[in-house]
């Protein structure tokens, strides 16, 4: 029921743009401004903003944190430096994966947890349950708006508004400071479609103000609010997961292509079995396929063989704007994952030559 939404802090500031509203992940969320293909152009080509404020937070401080956070998460925190993050998974005890986050050192002994929308709960409750050391813990989703500004423009478009020199902010690396005269924003480039840009993570207060300092300075650059539509179809080209799709509570983060975040320098969640299975290596894996002629790839389309037997299913699949041809991804039979492999999506019955590709689909100007 729509009234059992939770909304952003800008909800009808979305309204007032025009935007279609629809249910996302607990929120009342808008999927489209224009059109998903003018909106995805325009932050491959320009620059645009999301409101994706429904994302959320938690706070880990202490001389605990850190040991708690090696506990969950895949990756290996401790590498961290103050203004640095990382992409990290939380591991689950059968071999699946409860979410995929991004960890923000903001000091020593400071920490911020960046998790999925519709695993909130789930994931405070999962950190929760392994806190046996009592870091200090606080859920600050509700406190906190997130704008992802992205774009080759993005830059130039937002200078104006700080004085840090966005320029100089390397990819998974952030800074703290006044953005558009709102204090305490972390200006963060951890981007989430290929294109350039920054995260902005803006107290609710303040919101406003900074989304409307945004869409003016843009102007001139093109800024356009954008959309989840555009969002999913910009992300897929680059082969980021999206977790529900890609992977979820039962996809392994090596097979889900993800051994790069799986640190077994240390013990975490899980760790014994999922290094049992890197070494004994893993039946099925995540690949990118590229539809052979028309055709689009869908979620949950059976992928088959040239014999027609089944070797796994499509898990995000679109129309590459970018490409202008199908594309997807989806777990296949690890003998069908090398680039160059030959399998078939089934669509409306019919068996439609794809290959698998390396990602990303498209080159993306973001640098690891």
């Amino acid at each position: 029921m729509a009234e059992d939404l939770k909304t952003v802090t800008l909800n009808e500031v979305h309204q007032q743009l025009g935007a279609k509203m629809v249910p996302f992940a607990g929120y009342n969320m808008p999927v489209r401004y224009s059109s998903d293909l003018d909106e995805h152009h325009t932050v491959r080509r320009a620059v645009g903003i999301f409101d994706v404020s429904h994302m959320g937070e938690f706070r880990v401080r202490g001389p605990h944190a850190l040991d708690l956070i090696q506990r969950v998460t895949s990756n290996d925190a401790s590498k961290l430096a103050d203004g640095k993050a990382q992409y990290a998974c939380l591991p689950n005890n059968e071999g699946g994966i409860v979410d995929d986050l991004l960890v923000y050192r903001l000091a020593d002994e400071d920490y911020m947890l960046v998790v999925n929308a519709s695993n909130i709960e789930k994931d405070w409750n999962w950190i929760s349950q392994h806190n046996t050391d009592g870091a200090d813990l606080e859920n600050v989703s509700d406190e906190i708006s997130l704008f992802a500004v992205q774009g080759p423009k993005a830059a130039a478009a937002l200078q104006p508004l700080t004085d840090a020199d966005l320029g100089s902010i390397p990819y998974y690396s952030f800074v703290q400071g006044t953005f558009a005269g709102a204090p305490n924003v972390i200006i963060s480039a951890t981007g989430y479609t290929g294109a350039g840009g920054f995260e902005l993570y803006v107290p609710n207060e303040h919101a406003k103000a900074v989304w409307d300092k945004i869409m003016e300075a843009g102007q001139p650059y093109g800024l356009k609010p954008i959309g989840l539509g555009a969002r999913d179809t910009l992300r897929l080209e680059m082969g980021y997961c999206l977790y529900g799709n890609d992977i979820d509570d039962k996809t392994s983060p090596l097979e889900a292509g993800l051994a790069w975040i799986t640190k077994f320098t240390k013990e975490f969640t899980n760790s014994a079995m999922l290094k049992q299975q890197k070494e004994q290596g893993v039946e099925r894996k995540l690949v990118g396929f590229q539809m052979d002629g028309p055709g689009i790839p869908r979620s949950h389309y059976p992928l088959v063989d040239e014999a027609g037997e089944p070797v796994g299913e499509v898990t995000s699949g679109t129309q590459s704007p970018s490409l202008s041809k199908g594309i997807g991804l989806g777990y296949v039979k690890s003998e069908l994952s090398k680039p160059g492999s030959k399998i078939f999506v089934q669509v409306r019955g019919k068996n439609l030559p794809a290959t698998v590709v390396k990602l990303p689909f498209v080159p993306g100007t973001e640098e690891a």
